[in-house]
């Protein structure tokens, strides 16, 4: 299930080439420890920039040596194929990392863990991000997907985001971003630095009470607890979701090798042991496939490929 047409890991330029231009540049780093569903070969290459700068001069490198760009935040929603990846892999750091508030505004770097920027905003006593703890990601990412639950989304409460690519660095508005269900205009090379979110005043009691709701909710429908990469599959329009289809077609608990369809929620597939990203994406077909058997929905993927995945067209 997994198509592997591109040349393997290993094959990307001249690492002294690389070393010598850029600093802090790991080879073969394998992304299985950086993923939260546990799969996945090596990245050809992986560097943890700390500044807007260093993210800039390791984006310009990979654009003149013709290597692909891959962001994984904290490792959710995120599937990297079992042989590895043939990109830069980013994770970011430092003060790519830092949150801070200014007035109402949250500011939040692109790899601040949502979870933070979240206890940053409650102790400042700033409510309208309590949502964002049911989501296990980074500001960042919640750009490029326009997280959402429980009704909000990112383009409810985003001011702007500053964006870097190779040329630029540009400060864009959710129109600008293009942003919709699941879905931004950012394109490969293009990395989330910061967000600054518009908050309203409230307390931090109220905060608390709210996010502690919302993630008791999250707790009691989802496998929290156990391995996977979020939600598997975008919600059709219409009034069932892609869990419920998907347990309708008798598939909770169905598996292959080690990838689980969760009993809790149908949407979340789990890594039961010694699970690979094969094993997720012959699973992802067949829920796929049975959903539109059943319902004549072609289910599409929420989850994002690393590497040359793949699900079989319908």
């Amino acid at each position: 299930m997994c198509c592997s047409s591109s040349a393997p890991a290993t094959s990307i330029g001249p690492s002294a080439c690389f070393a010598a231009s850029v600093a802090g540049v790991e080879e073969s780093v394998p992304l299985a420890r950086y993923t939260t569903i546990g799969t996945g070969g090596p990245a050809r290459w992986f560097a943890r920039p700390e500044s807007i700068e260093e993210l800039q001069d390791v984006l310009r490198w990979a654009r003149e040596h013709d290597v692909p760009v891959e962001t994984i935040g904290l490792g959710s929603n995120v599937l990297a194929h079992d042989e590895g990846v043939n990109a830069l892999v980013l994770k970011l750091a430092g003060a790519l990392v830092a949150t801070e508030v200014q007035g109402d505004v949250l500011v939040a770097g692109g790899g601040a863990p949502n979870a933070v920027a979240l206890h940053r905003a409650r102790d400042a006593g700033l409510g309208g991000l309590e949502f964002a703890a049911a989501i296990p990601g980074t500001a960042g990412g919640g750009v490029r997907m326009n997280a959402g639950a429980y009704g909000r989304e990112w383009t409810d409460v985003m001011i702007d985001a500053v964006v870097v690519d190779a040329d630029y660095v540009r400060t864009l508005t959710p129109i600008e971003l293009g942003l919709s269900y699941r879905h931004s205009a950012l394109k490969a090379g293009e990395v989330v630095a910061q967000v600054r979110f518009q908050l309203t005043v409230s307390s931090s009691a109220a905060v608390k009470s709210r996010s502690a709701e919302l993630l008791r909710q999250r707790k009691a429908s989802q496998p929290t607890n156990k391995r996977t990469f979020g939600s598997v599959f975008k919600n059709p329009e219409g009034e069932w979701g892609a869990g419920r289809m998907i347990e309708d077609c008798g598939l909770k608990g169905h598996c292959i090798g080690d990838a689980l369809i969760s009993p809790r929620h149908a949407n979340f597939i789990e890594n039961s042991g010694g699970a690979t990203s094969a094993d997720c994406i012959a699973l992802m077909a067949e829920a796929r496939r049975r959903v539109h058997d059943r319902f004549g929905v072609v289910l599409q993927h929420e989850v994002q490929f690393l590497g040359p995945l793949e699900l079989p067209a319908e």
